[in-house]
C-alpha cells in the first residue's frame, strides 16, 4: 500500500483551515495543521512533509519568514503560499523567499487541489534528481546538506547546524547586508536570543575559515548598527 502524502498545513482562519483541510484528506493526503509561524517550523523541525501550504498573514512570525526559513533547512519541499495579499510585489516577494506557487483568496478548492497534486508530483519526481547543496568560498566548499567545509587540501571541517545555516543565510543575500533581526528570526526561530557578541563570533569563526586575511576581511563584513554581509566577489 503506497504512504500517502504529507501536507503542512499552515493558516489562522479556522474555518478556512478545517475546510482545506477536509478536502485534502478526501483526497487521499495526510495533513497536518498550524495555526501560527512558530508552531509550523517546530512541527517541521519535527516531521517530513511533501508540501507546504502556507498563509502569509499568520500570528507569531509571517508566513513569508516561516518559507525562508524552512528553505533554510531544506532546500527541496514545494511550498505554496495562500494569501489575501495579491499584489505582483506580494507575489515577487512569495517567490523571492522560496515559494513554488502563490494562490491569491478566495480561491476555488477544486483549483487548490489540482495545483497541490502538481507540486507534489514534481516534488516526487525531483527527488531522484536533488541537487548536490554547495556553495564555493575561495579555495573551500561548503556542502550544507552533511554541515561539511572541504578545504582545497582535503581536510574536511564539520560545520554546526546554526553554522551552517547562518552561512547560507549570508549567502543566499550576498551583497546584502541582513539584519540582526533577521538572522535572529531565520537562524534561532526565537527559540534563543543571542547577544550581539554570539553572532560577532560566528562571523569570526567565517574569517578564520574563509578569509586570506582576517583582519581585512574581504567575504565576511560586519555592519555597524546594521549586521552583516557576505561579499561575493572580493576585490
Amino acid at each position: 500500500m503506497q504512504a500517502k502524502q504529507r501536507i503542512l498545513l499552515v493558516e489562522d482562519e479556522e474555518h478556512l483551515l478545517e475546510a482545506i483541510k477536509l478536502n485534502l484528506e478526501l483526497e487521499g493526503y495526510r495533513v497536518t495543521t498550524a495555526t501560527d509561524g512558530k508552531k509550523a517550523l517546530k512541527i517541521f523541525k519535527e516531521e517530513r512533509f511533501n508540501l507546504v501550504v502556507l498563509d502569509v498573514m499568520i500570528p507569531e512570525i509571517d508566513g513569508f519568514q516561516v518559507a525562508e526559513t524552512i528553505r533554510l533547512q531544506n532546500s527541496e519541499v514545494p511550498i505554496m503560499f495562500l494569501t489575501a495579499k495579491n499584489s505582483s510585489e506580494d507575489r515577487i516577494t512569495g517567490l523571492k523567499k522560496g515559494a513554488d506557487d502563490y494562490l491569491v483568496k478566495p480561491f476555488n478548492l477544486e483549483e487548490l487541489i489540482l495545483r497541490v497534486g502538481n507540486l507534489i508530483r514534481r516534488g516526487l519526481k525531483s527527488d531522484d534528481l536533488k541537487e548536490f547543496n554547495s556553495y564555493t568560498i575561495g579555495d573551500k566548499t561548503i556542502y550544507f546538506n552533511s554541515y561539511e567545509l572541504h578545504h582545497a587540501d582535503g581536510n574536511i571541517t564539520s560545520l554546526t547546524k546554526k553554522e551552517t545555516m547562518l552561512l547560507k543565510l549570508l549567502i543566499e543575500r550576498k551583497n546584502e547586508a541582513v539584519s540582526r533581526e533577521q538572522i535572529l528570526e531565520t537562524v534561532w526561530n526565537y527559540d534563543v536570543y543571542p547577544s550581539t557578541r554570539t553572532i560577532d563570533n560566528f562571523i569570526l569563526t567565517f574569517r578564520k575559515y574563509f578569509e586570506p586575511d582576517q583582519k581585512h576581511p574581504v567575504y565576511f563584513h560586519s555592519i555597524r548598527g546594521v549586521g552583516y554581509k557576505f561579499t561575493d566577489t572580493p576585490t
